[in-house]
């Protein structure tokens, strides 16, 4: 469900003034392009600096996504952006974060982007997801995908961002930013590499090539044949379903790279 966006100075009063009592005051506000489903995202010029500041209305749906991704971003390494406060007060939720001032990474075959975000990638595989806070379990995530007895093979203590879209990995100078968690997971290591797999695949890397990459991440090279089979077929029957559901031809294109991904792992 997409939202109209609404600029920052309709805000009622109430919530501009909490959002100044963490900033100082607010010289200028400009609402941020893009296809984030938020009620407000305006980058504000303050008097600490600038800030980024998204946020819905307390009854959206996406209301417990917010919150997840809030709960987490204190555990994110320093590749991802930091969160500096989460504010919940007269019907809304806002988060205020630093402001990444990048471009989305490119992702075709011999981009210099690459290697920056396989660094990004390899700080985010050495952490654990935490505990205490409630974020989806892979086993559960793929759990109408995966095809029957391979399960356990998504079970896995390694903090997860499952969607390495090149509108969530910002390039920023020599160093790639990971955002946009609102699907952080706790899982087996090498499905983010497999993930990231899948949309280099989609940006024009034969999916051989596109595997050969997940392969310089230890946690993909060490998994059993069969688990990364496992992950290609769940894959192919997610974006099946995701294709069948709404047929735009990204989608379609996406479910016929999943099937293709599949296809090269079930060979392994």
């Amino acid at each position: 469900m997409s939202m109209s966006r609404i600029p920052f100075q309709q805000l009622p009063a109430g919530i501009r003034r909490a959002i100044s009592d963490k900033t100082g005051a607010v010289h200028q506000a400009a609402t941020t392009p893009g296809g984030m489903n938020s009620g407000i995202a305006s980058v504000l010029k303050t008097e600490s600096g600038r800030v980024f500041v998204k946020g819905i209305p307390t009854d959206h749906p996406q209301v417990g996504a917010q919150r997840r991704e809030a709960a987490i971003a204190p555990h994110l390494p320093a590749s991802c952006p930091r969160l500096y406060w989460h504010l919940e007060l007269d019907g809304w939720s806002l988060l205020g974060y630093e402001v990444v001032d990048g471009r989305h990474a490119d992702y075709a075959p011999g981009s210099p982007d690459l290697p920056l975000v396989e660094a990004a990638l390899t700080e985010l595989q050495a952490v654990t997801a935490p505990a205490d806070i409630e974020i989806k379990d892979a086993v559960d995530r793929w759990a109408d995908y995966a095809p029957p007895g391979t399960l356990q093979y998504f079970s896995g203590d390694i903090l997860l961002h499952t969607d390495f879209a090149r509108d969530n990995v910002l390039i920023v100078g020599k160093r790639a930013r990971l955002v946009d968690w609102a699907w952080p997971t706790r899982g087996a290591a090498w499905i983010d590499p497999g993930a990231l797999a899948l949309q280099l695949a989609d940006s024009g890397h034969p999916v051989e090539e596109a595997v050969a990459f997940a392969g310089r991440f230890p946690s993909w090279r060490d998994a059993e044949p069969a688990a990364l089979a496992a992950f290609g077929a769940a894959t192919a029957a997610l974006w099946r379903e995701i294709a069948e559901e709404d047929e735009i031809p990204w989608k379609r294109g996406m479910a016929e790279r999943a099937a293709a991904l599949a296809d090269v792992l079930a060979n392994g």
